[in-house]
């Protein structure tokens, strides 16, 4: 029977950090299991946007960590990621959103994030393109940005291949070996794996995985879609990636064009990754309502992807208690890809280490939804 001392299910960001953090640290012989490609699941689909603007210290201590590989991408790893930092700008329109965030704001700035509160003015000179009658004001951080969301995966990837990992794609876990309480093996269509610790990466298949495993991780597939534009020329392209918060339409610089978006409240749970012509359409429609300049672009194509949802917006990261040997990094709700370097940094120190020392993750213990310990994290678009 084939041995490794680390499996992990999913080549995503998240696998691939963890892959890579964990041969960093000689952790022995490791395996990724991917079910598809490397970075052509949920990954691929991202924005690609990175942030420090959240309403809960473990995700701002993730982001500042991540923005550290981010940052020092291409020394670190010899690849351009093609960042582009211009910044986050939140518009907000209903006074309960105004004062939850300044307190984020207050709680962000405590912790070093160089996030600043904007008056309707300041923001019409940050993104001309906006409509600011009906604004109440905002939250910019210049800090933020967005990259590439595959060059950066298979950054990681390639960095841990280099370190000997042994990545297989198109190799879907079908079910565990497990004897007790404890795991014994990852199982394959191409036959068992024996292992110490296996750690489920599978972002919206997470919850089929544990199903697997018999268990049941609260982590619920989305579809979300993104269009791009023609070249479009009538707003610069160093104006901040913009949000409408009350609606959640988001849109940023994307090439010659611009990438936008928008969550439909009323999506039903699943893995359908058709584009909603009507959906599409209530989109555009924001777009163009928020800055009407809008209304002379042409659209190029559109996609669908899947945010991996959990009762409180945050994600999954630890040892599962009910099964010894069984690890879990999911559940992001939208924010994986940006917290992809920190987490799994933190992962390797807890595995190797008992305890994750750069970041303090147990906050996002799976366990806490167990113990009713839900920490909602509000600045979820």
């Amino acid at each position: 029977m084939e041995r490794a001392d680390f499996v992990i299910i999913g080549a995503g960001i998240m696998g691939c950090s963890v892959a890579y953090h964990l041969a960093e640290r000689r952790a022995g012989h490791i395996v990724v299991l991917e079910r598809d490609e490397i970075a052509r699941g949920a990954t691929a689909d991202a924005a690609g946007g990175i942030r420090l603007q959240f309403s809960t210290e473990t995700n701002i201590r993730l982001s500042l960590l991540s923005f550290e590989y981010w940052e020092h991408f291409t020394e670190r790893f010899g690849v351009d990621i093609g960042l582009h930092q211009y910044g986050y700008l939140f518009l907000l329109t209903r006074p309960e959103d105004v004062n939850a965030f300044r307190a984020s704001l207050a709680l962000q700035t405590s912790l070093g994030v160089p996030a600043r509160w904007v008056e309707p003015q300041e923001i019409a000179e940050l993104q001309p393109a906006v409509r600011t009658d009906d604004l109440l004001g905002g939250t910019f951080c210049p800090r933020d940005g967005w990259c590439d969301p595959y060059t950066a995966t298979m950054g990681f990837a390639t960095a841990a291949r280099e370190l000997g990992v042994e990545f297989r794609e198109h190799c879907p876990v079908t079910g565990f070996r497990i004897v007790g309480d404890r795991l014994q093996a990852v199982l394959t269509p191409e036959g068992e794996i024996a292992c110490g610790t296996a750690i489920i990466c599978a972002g919206p298949y997470t919850g089929e995985v544990g199903k697997l495993a018999g268990l049941e991780l609260p982590v619920v597939p989305y579809r979300r879609m993104c269009f791009v534009t023609e070249p479009f020329e009538l707003v610069p392209k160093t104006v901040p990636m913009t949000i409408e918060f009350e609606s959640s339409l988001y849109f940023h610089p994307e090439g010659e064009g611009f990438l936008f978006g928008m969550s439909n409240p009323n999506e039903p749970p699943g893995f359908n990754k058709t584009v909603d012509p009507e959906w599409m359409a209530r989109t555009v429609e924001a777009l163009c309502r928020r800055a009407p300049v809008f209304e002379q672009a042409r659209i190029r194509r559109g996609w669908a992807g899947f945010y991996e949802v959990t009762p409180d917006a945050n994600p999954l990261i630890g040892r599962i208690e009910e099964i010894a040997g069984l690890a879990v990094a999911a559940g992001f709700s939208g924010h994986g890809f940006m917290h992809g370097p920190a987490v799994g940094r933190c992962m390797a120190e807890l595995l190797l280490d008992g305890v994750a020392t750069s970041v303090d993750i147990r906050a996002f213990s799976p366990a806490r939804f167990r113990r009713g310990q839900l920490i909602q994290e509000r600045n979820v678009i």
